[in-house]
C-alpha cells in the first residue's frame, strides 16, 4: 500500500523548522496542499519571523506542490481562526491538522516561574486546543478529519527540569482521548505522536554523534502513518532514530471493599492485588472505570443489572 494524500489539505503548526518542516515536506510530497504555520520564534518562544515558513513553502512549490505560509501564534485563537479562514478560502477544506508547535522553558520546578510554566502550557496544550477547535466543525461537516497531537516521553514518563513541558505533553493525550469519542461518528480520527528527534529543541542535550542519528525524517515516517485515510484511532505512536513503538494506559481489575471495610488500612493491605498487572486492561472511556466498580459493588450486594 502506498500512502497518498492527493486533494487533501493539511495544516502543520510550527512547520518552519525541525519536525514541523519535515512533516510539511513529506505530506506535500504525497500530494497534500500544506498550510505551513510558523510564528518564527526561537525555541524558548521569543521573537517572530516568517522567513522559515516562506522557505518551506518555496521548497514545496519547487517540487510542484501547493503551500501557503501563515504566522499565527497558536496560543491566540483569533490568529488561528484567521489561518483556518485563509486556508478555507484558498482550498475549501481541511483534512489534516498536525499540532506540532512547541517551545521549551526548562528549569527545575523550584526555580521555574509560573509565567514560564503558563507559557509552555499555553503553546503546547492551548495551541492544540485552539487549532483543533478551529477545524473541528469543518471536519464534522466534511465527515472526515485526521488530527495529530504531539506528546513526549517527558510527558508520559517525566523528565527532570520539564514540569511545564511534561504537564502540557501529557495533557494533549487527555485531549485526544475525548476528541476520539466525540469525533468518531464524523470519521474524525485523533492520534498522538511521541517523537524522539534531533532538532533545535534537543541539540544541546546529547553528544553530536548520537544527535545525528535522531533524524526528523524518522519521526515524520511515523507521522504520515497517523494522518492517512486508513490511519488508526486513539493511538500513541512513539517514533525516533528508526524505532517505532506504542504507549498505552492500562488499569488493573482492582478490588472491592464493602462499606464497613472502606478504610485506608484495608486498601494498603491489598496493594499487591490492586497492583496485579495480570488483570490489567486498556479502558477507552472514563465511564468504563465507573462501570467496573459499580459491577463489583452490585455483585457484593446481589443487585442484578
Amino acid at each position: 500500500m502506498t500512502i497518498r494524500l492527493d486533494g487533501q489539505v493539511a495544516i502543520i503548526t510550527g512547520a518552519g523548522n525541525g519536525l514541523g518542516r519535515t512533516h510539511a515536506l513529506a505530506l506535500a510530497a504525497r500530494g497534500a496542499k500544506v498550510v505551513v504555520n510558523d510564528l518564527g520564534a526561537a525555541r524558548d518562544g521569543s521573537g517572530a519571523s516568517s522567513d522559515a515558513a516562506l522557505e518551506v513553502v518555496r521548497l514545496i512549490e519547487e517540487q510542484g506542490g501547493e503551500a501557503m505560509a501563515h504566522g499565527a501564534n497558536v496560543a491566540k485563537f483569533d490568529e488561528v481562526e484567521d489561518m483556518v479562514k485563509q486556508a478555507m478560502e484558498k482550498w475549501g477544506r481541511i483534512d489534516i491538522l498536525v499540532n506540532n508547535a512547541g517551545i521549551l522553558r526548562d528549569k527545575s520546578f523550584s526555580k521555574m516561574t509560573l509565567d514560564d510554566f503558563r507559557l509552555v502550557v499555553d503553546v503546547h496544550l492551548m495551541g492544540a486546543v485552539n487549532c483543533s477547535k478551529a477545524v473541528w466543525e469543518i471536519m464534522k461537516t466534511q465527515e472526515y478529519g485526521r488530527i495529530v497531537m504531539t506528546s513526549s516521553s517527558s510527558g508520559m514518563y517525566g523528565n527532570f527540569g520539564q514540569s511545564n513541558y511534561g504537564a502540557a505533553k501529557m495533557a494533549v493525550i487527555g485531549l485526544m482521548n475525548t476528541l476520539v469519542l466525540e469525533g468518531h461518528k464524523y470519521n474524525i480520527k485523533v492520534n498522538t505522536l511521541a517523537p524522539t528527534a534531533g532538532t533545535r529543541m534537543t541539540e544541546d542535550l546529547m553528544p553530536e554523534e548520537l544527535f545525528k542519528l535522531m533524524t526528523p525524517e524518522s519521526v515524520t515516517t511515523g507521522l504520515v502513518t497517523l494522518v492517512h485515510e486508513d490511519a488508526p484511532n486513539r493511538f500513541i505512536l512513539c517514533a525516533g532514530v528508526g524505532g517505532y513503538a506504542s504507549t498505552h494506559i492500562y488499569e488493573t481489575d482492582g478490588i472491592y471493599l464493602p462499606p464497613e471495610e472502606q478504610v485506608p488500612e484495608n486498601v494498603l493491605a491489598q496493594f499487591d492485588v490492586i497492583n496485579d498487572a495480570s488483570t490489567q486492561k486498556e479502558l477507552t472511556s472514563g465511564g468504563q472505570q465507573t462501570e467496573k466498580f459499580l459491577t463489583k459493588a452490585m455483585a457484593f450486594f446481589g443487585i442484578k443489572p
